[in-house]
């Protein structure tokens, strides 16, 4: 059922990703952008879960990881600069 179920799953996480970058590139404005940025890097990070399921490896687990948190990081550091104009107090 994995081998059935798998490849629509990547398909749906790929349109996602597509269109959360698309999101990203036309704006509307930076709250916009911001959102789309962390949606960019969750819907990155569930496809290197799903590819890691698919090709049975744990490096792709450990990948996402990483992303998960630069992704937190830069998520926070990017609200921070939008809501006080600077990112260091």
């Amino acid at each position: 059922m994995t081998a059935t179920v798998l490849p629509w799953v990547i398909g749906g996480f790929g349109i996602a990703f597509v269109l959360a970058l698309w999101r990203l590139l036309r704006g509307p404005s930076a709250p916009d952008r911001i959102l789309a940025l962390d949606t960019l890097y969750v819907n990155g990070m569930a496809l290197l879960i799903l590819l890691g399921i698919r090709l049975d490896t744990r490096l792709y687990f450990e990948a996402a990881l990483v992303i998960a948190m630069l992704g937190f990081v830069g998520t926070v550091a990017l609200a921070k600069y939008i809501v006080r104009g600077h990112i260091i107090d």
